[in-house]
């Protein structure tokens, strides 16, 4: 039985370094929970003078990716450096010189997490990634095993930090887009390049991995709708406000009669869903079974020490099983292959904002074409708001996705209409 357990940091960024200063102080608690002492062995980055907010000792650090991926005293590594290169052949190293991994890399557990699964049961470790989604949220787990008798329906909800507070602040602050986007950038809660997250990227990796838990299904990246927020404006939020509604960057999974529909958009949600009420950098995630019904999972979706909390929380599960290479706890890879819904297939309200002239008969023509195609209205505004003329504002029944593309696309021909702007998905 192994009684010491040593564990390597590949990456000391926010993430290493809120996991290595919770194994350094809760050491103790740690060794107490899991009956085996759990030690920070090294730390390799390839900055290692920069004073970082939590500073180790200097014989922990080096330079040297071979100090921990060759090193057969490491028991276990923590990959969070992110990306796919070079993280996937440190990943990859580790496992096959049978060291159990854990990362929070979302990007690479959604784009290579089957044949990274697949390796590591090979090779009698676990590679396990509860960091990846909802920050410090303990979610992956759950859905392992905490719900995992249930046939799961749907999972959806907020899951990047980043675009939750944007919207928040605009929706609070009758701000636009980018100013919004820049006070978070300041704050030190949007990245420099902040493409990944503002364009929906990141919800969508998160998205792979969280259906490929719910449903057991062999999801891939490409099989995930996606927008970004880029294109919420001050307007949107008015209305959406006028409708009784909150915009959130929402992630929808749904098993439908042995389908799956997946998607990440902007959604009008009802203020009064708790959803609506997730505010900063926080994430909510649903998820709905056949026996438990809907549980919510809610907290800190980013941060050093939410983060690096979860991290470690899969360290000490790792240190449970270590002695039992029989009894691993890593994801069955056997997942089944279902049908991923189109997009034109998706049923939902949407939220429509045209400008057009404000003359006899545009109203009539626009409400003909919706008819013409079976999109129902449910409600409507116009108002004289544009230097042209109108601004009208329609909210539809459900309606299936490529019917309300086609009724846009006629509307947008009629010399009477200006601009159709962005169709946003109403309802969770």
């Amino acid at each position: 039985m192994k009684s010491k357990i040593k564990v390597g940091i590949i990456g000391y960024g926010t993430i290493g370094m809120g996991t290595a200063k919770i194994l350094i102080e809760n050491k103790d608690l740690i060794s107490k929970r899991t009956g085996k002492e759990i030690i920070l062995e090294k730390i390799v980055d390839l900055d290692i003078t920069t004073k970082r907010d939590f500073q180790v000792d200097v014989s922990l650090l080096s330079t040297n990716i071979k100090d921990i991926i060759e090193n057969d005293d490491i028991d276990i590594v923590v990959e969070s450096i992110g990306g796919i290169n070079p993280a996937k052949t440190f990943i990859e190293t580790a496992l096959k010189n049978r060291k159990s991994v854990v990362t929070p890399n979302k990007e690479v557990i959604a784009k290579h997490g089957r044949e990274l699964m697949t390796l590591a049961e090979d090779n009698g470790v676990d590679l396990f990634f509860e960091a990846a989604v909802g920050g410090g949220i303990p979610i992956i787990r759950p859905l392992k095993m905490g719900i995992g008798a249930n046939n799961i329906k749907e999972i959806f909800g907020i899951v990047n930090g980043t675009t939750n507070f944007i919207l928040s602040k605009m929706a609070d602050e009758g701000e636009d887009f980018g100013e919004t986007l820049k006070e978070a950038q300041t704050l030190g809660y949007a990245e420099a390049d902040p493409t990944a997250d503002i364009e929906g990227f990141d919800s969508a990796y998160k998205l792979v991995i969280l259906s490929t838990l719910a449903f057991g299904a062999k999801v891939d990246f490409e099989n995930i709708y996606f927008e970004g927020i880029t294109k919420i404006t001050a307007r949107d939020n008015m209305y959406a406000n006028e409708f009784g509604y909150e915009i959130k960057l929402l992630v929808v999974g749904k098993e439908i009669d042995g389908n799956l529909e997946l998607r990440v958009h902007p959604t009008f949600v009802p203020k009064s869903h708790p959803l609506a009420n997730i505010k900063d950098v926080n994430n909510a995630i649903y998820v709905k079974g056949d026996f438990v019904g809907e549980t919510m999972f809610y907290g800190p979706g980013a941060g050093a020490e939410p983060t690096g909390s979860a991290v470690v929380a899969d360290i000490m599960d790792i240190a449970f099983s270590i002695d039992a290479p029989l009894n691993r706890r890593n994801l069955r890879t056997d997942f089944d292959v279902m049908n991923i819904i189109d997009q034109g297939q998706f049923v939902s309200e949407y939220f429509v904002r045209i400008d057009c002239a404000d003359e006899c008969g545009v109203l009539a023509a626009i409400s003909g074409i919706f008819g013409k195609h079976e999109v129902s209205i449910k409600s409507a505004l116009q108002k004289d708001q544009t230097a042209k003329g109108s601004e009208l504002v329609v909210i539809t029944h459900d309606v299936r996705e490529s019917s309300i593309l086609t009724a846009i696309k006629e509307i947008e021909s009629l010399d009477t209409v200006f601009l159709v702007h962005k169709l946003i998905r109403v309802g969770v």
